[in-house]
């Protein structure tokens, strides 16, 4: 190569220096006038080959995600109270009450459920104005009607087949009421005379055809423990498989279990002998001592044997003394209902 050539491929050279010197330049003063104030650093590029990871799927052996548990439900009451009208019988013959304000003074006690007693209202058993008026007082305050108690209607166990029969027609127009009511129930009584026997013969009969023409008026009919025979459990419980109704069933009564002026059943056995066939129960009260407790009937037990016998509906309040003022011994009893009540739900 000569001198010439030489020179010229030198010439070439450095201009190509020089352009790519300049390009740089320009690339760089490009770069810094984009982002003024950063620096340039250098950063490697993947290779072509790299593919970006994803996550990997889960196996049949990966552990699903955890939910968060629900909150306990709390426990159902063993029971529900209810008012028996019973409970303020003295005011209510004295004119103090007005029957139809019962629910009234029974939601001021903190009662949401009553049970009517015919005897305050004997002749309105067909008085749809009537009726419809204590209807609406109960819903306006929020009070269930549960059931009414049937007095002074004859005998159900009357030896005198006519008069038996003349017995369940007069009952007949409380079941209508108390269907109108919203009731689920009438209690009555099983009333007979005779031989051991024959009472159960005369009762059951009875019992039949009120229960028949009930049922298709949603309204069981039951027997509470109330004198005579009908406080003897073993009795009571053989009238009950002789009727043999679902409709027909009783209202175990924690106390009316004297038989007569000598003979009282003992009240625990009688409770656990009636509560297969309960569709009520009575909380009947007497007195109480320092600690709220009933001074004559065991509250625990009874109302051990009442749930476990599986029953879950209304116990009703019936305050029968003669020492306290009826309100508050209305209040003690249902204060010492809540309070086993409590006991029974934690243990």
């Amino acid at each position: 190569m000569g001198i010439d050539e030489t020179r010229e491929r030198d010439r070439g050279e450095s201009t190509r220096r020089s352009f790519l010197g300049r390009t740089a330049c320009l690339t760089l003063g490009a770069a810094a006038a984009l982002a003024p104030g950063t620096a340039l650093v250098a950063r490697a590029e993947p290779e072509a080959s790299a593919k970006p990871e994803t996550p990997a799927k889960p196996t049949s052996d990966a552990i699903a995600p955890v939910k968060p548990k629900a909150p306990p439900k709390p426990r159902p009451l063993p029971f529900k109270l209810s008012l028996a009208e019973w409970s303020l019988h003295k005011a209510l013959f004295d004119k103090r009450i007005d029957p139809l304000d019962f629910a009234v003074v029974a939601n001021g006690l903190g009662f949401d459920a009553v049970e009517y007693v015919n005897q305050f209202f004997p002749d309105k058993a067909k008085s749809k104005d009537y009726l419809a008026e204590m209807k609406r007082r109960a819903a306006g305050e929020g009070v269930w009607s549960v059931l009414i108690m049937i007095d002074r209607e004859g005998a159900l166990g009357d030896p005198d087949k006519t008069k038996r029969t003349a017995t369940v027609d007069n009952h007949k127009k409380w079941v209508e009421a108390a269907a109108y009511l919203g009731c689920h129930a009438i209690r009555v009584n099983a009333h007979s005379e005779g031989a051991y026997e024959e009472q159960i013969k005369f009762v059951a009969e009875g019992l039949r055809a009120l229960t028949e023409y009930a049922e298709p008026h949603g309204i069981n009919v039951i027997v509470e423990n109330h004198g005579g025979l009908s406080s003897d459990g073993a009795w009571l419980t053989r009238v009950m498989t002789t009727v043999g109704h679902p409709r027909c069933g009783t209202l175990p009564d924690f106390g009316n279990f004297r038989i007569d002026d000598k003979t009282e059943y003992d009240r625990y056995k009688g409770v656990r002998q009636l509560m297969p066939f309960a569709k009520a129960v009575s909380a009947k009260s007497y007195d109480f001592d320092g600690q709220g407790n009933e001074t004559k009937i065991d509250y625990r037990k009874m109302l051990e044997i009442v749930t476990e016998a599986g029953y879950h509906g209304y116990v009703g309040v019936e305050y029968e003394g003669k020492r306290l003022d009826e309100y508050d011994g209305i209040r003690k009893t249902k204060r010492l209902l809540e309070r086993v009540r409590k006991t029974l739900i934690e243990t």
